[in-house]
């Protein structure tokens, strides 16, 4: 055993900065990197860990959704990657349906590392409504897993449901830089700024969030008004356009900004905000022509919860997935989809109240959720996952 143990971050195409800060505090204990591929999706130029440049065979394919597609089609993995799994001492990759935990559950038996996913998903399809290579995907990651760390209580029962044994899984909740959002605004803002954070994507809401608004400037909510509000949509995604034209032909494209904000922009932008809408619905999907019809997505987790918390931003949120468990009693909720519920939820509250006002979230809350003590329990899990002896190979 090294003097400090090895743990290899797997993410495949999602390397994301937001979820790998963590294991950034983790380096005096750990030796920590992550696969780096030439087509992550998103920019992880942030990242302070160490980077492991390797290709998968999607690298070779055409970019875009039809590479995705065919990806999909004949199945990704990991090419030249080798070194890097015989380097761990564990692997931690996510998801019992993603070619990059499967492809590092099928490298188990040969490199000895122990393997640890961590599972956002709150919906056990079991291999009934999986396709094909998910079904693949799921026989191999539930066979070889050493310990599956579930997010949320909802993704640990179904987990049980997938066939996980209890004593084979532990809760771990992701974490953020609670310190960085508690910044107050620099001038007392004159105008309501609803923030409604996430992809531009149909499945998080933006267009119920957008109706609201106006429901709220027809006066339609009784005893409500729009007329000092400005509504930001952040995020970047195949909606957009869509959207745009949509809050046009509603009559508020005025009120309503579009904008991808750099994550050190986002304390600011909570600070003079009246309240957090996170209005995310049940997706039905059918990406794959294989796809089998199901609702395939709710809302799993939702870390702007966590910096909306840390930040003392009042959240209106819909009851999407684990949105519920995630906030407890900090949000004030409204079924999924019902744009009237938001609507009336927004008039009775932050927007009763003077723009910018903020409120006070459960400090225990806040404190659990932060980066340090997500660090902390990771540290805990590796200790005890080292403890138990090198992986087996199922």
């Amino acid at each position: 055993m090294p003097e400090r143990p090895r743990i290899l971050l797997v993410r495949g195409n999602v390397a994301r900065t937001w979820e790998l800060r963590p294991w950034e505090l983790l380096d005096d204990r750990f030796d920590v990197a992550y696969l780096q591929i030439n087509r992550n999706i998103l920019d992880t130029s942030g990242v302070r860990l160490r980077s492991i440049p390797v290709k998968a065979r999607s690298s070779y394919m055409p970019p875009g959704r039809l590479g995705l597609i065919v990806a999909g089609a004949v199945g990704d993995r990991y090419l030249g990657a080798d070194d890097a799994f015989a380097w761990a001492d564990i692997v931690h990759a996510e998801e019992l349906f993603t070619w990059a935990g499967a492809d590092a559950a099928r490298r188990k038996a040969r490199h000895g590392f122990k393997l640890i996913l961590t599972v956002w998903e709150t919906i056990p399809f079991l291999a009934a409504y999986r396709t094909r290579t998910a079904r693949a995907h799921r026989e191999w990651t539930l066979r070889e897993t050493d310990l599956f760390l579930p997010t949320t209580e909802r993704a640990r029962a179904a987990l049980l449901l997938e066939g996980v044994e209890a004593e084979r899984m532990e809760i771990l909740s992701p974490g953020i830089d609670v310190d960085r959002f508690g910044a107050a605004a620099e001038t007392p803002p004159t105008e309501h700024l609803l923030i409604s954070p996430g992809r531009l994507v149909w499945e998080k809401g933006h267009q119920d969030v957008i109706r609201a608004l106006t429901v709220l400037k027809q006066g339609i909510v009784p005893g409500a008004s729009a007329e000092n509000v400005r509504l930001l949509i952040v995020g970047s995604g195949p909606e957009e356009a869509r959207l745009k034209a949509y809050a046009e032909e509603l009559g508020v494209s005025e009120q309503v900004e579009f904008g991808s904000v750099p994550y050190d922009e986002m304390p600011g932008m909570f600070a003079r905000a009246s309240c957090l809408v996170l209005a995310s619905l049940h997706a039905a999907y059918g990406f794959y022509p294989t796809d089998i019809p199901r609702i395939f997505w709710e809302e799993q987790f939702g870390l702007v919860l966590l910096e909306a918390m840390a930040a003392g931003l009042p959240i209106v949120a819909s009851s999407s997935g684990g949105i519920p468990e995630v906030c407890g009693d900090a949000a004030t909720y409204f079924a999924a989809g019902d744009w009237l519920g938001l609507a009336a939820r927004l008039a009775e509250g932050p927007l009763s109240r003077p723009p910018g006002e903020h409120v006070e979230h459960p400090a225990a809350r806040v404190a659990h959720f932060g980066t340090g003590a997500m660090a902390e329990r990771l540290a805990a899990v590796y200790d005890r996952t080292l403890a138990s002896g090198r992986g087996s190979g199922g």
